[in-house]
């Protein structure tokens, strides 16, 4: 009786709930791919890898993804596109990386060129912060702190009842090494 798809949410990572209390979305889009993400603005594949290698936390903002910004929606702890659907490039590669990403925001308004971009009265330059929750699909204009997955409370107890009754033992579901780790 419980969807799935709730349960994966809960394997990603989510903002902390007391951060959360006092942020203000700016926007709501398509909830692509689940997680939470809080980063500084980068607006291509090239800059969200470079920024990373520096240990910056960065989300990529695109008009749309394409097959060339694999290494900079690798890098990025979130996507944020203006165009695009739950089937887009950008939802469906960051599903399979476990990314968060928010899709076919057409509040924006982007200028790639000039690395900034408006949403809900606010202007973002890169290196501005911004936060995605990928399992709602809400938008802020701000870094909410982020905590890492944890099978505790209601998600602890119903994994205990699985465990009880399982008899498949799946070790991993992964593609590469980092995947399994």
């Amino acid at each position: 009786m419980i969807d799935p798809r709730n349960l994966d949410t809960l394997l990603h990572p989510q903002f902390d709930p007391s951060a959360l209390k006092s942020a203000e979305p700016l926007a709501q889009a398509l909830a692509a791919s689940p997680g939470a993400a809080a980063g500084k603005v980068v607006f291509t594949a090239e800059d969200a890898k470079a920024w990373a290698e520096k240990g910056e936390k960065v989300v990529l903002v695109r008009l749309e993804t394409s097959p060339e910004d694999i290494e900079g929606m690798n890098a990025a702890q979130g996507i944020l596109t203006v165009r695009g659907g739950m089937t887009s490039h950008a939802a469906v590669v960051a599903r399979g990386m476990g990314t968060c990403c928010v899709s076919g925001c057409g509040e924006i308004v982007i200028d790639e060129e000039a690395k900034v971009f408006t949403l809900g009265g606010k202007t973002f330059h890169e290196g501005g912060y911004i936060s995605l929750d990928g399992s709602t699909g809400k938008i802020y204009g701000e870094a909410i702190p982020t905590v890492e997955a944890s099978i505790s409370g209601d998600f602890g107890t119903i994994m205990g009842w699985a465990d009880e009754f399982r008899t498949l033992q799946v070790r991993t579901n992964a593609d590469t090494p980092r995947d399994a780790k």
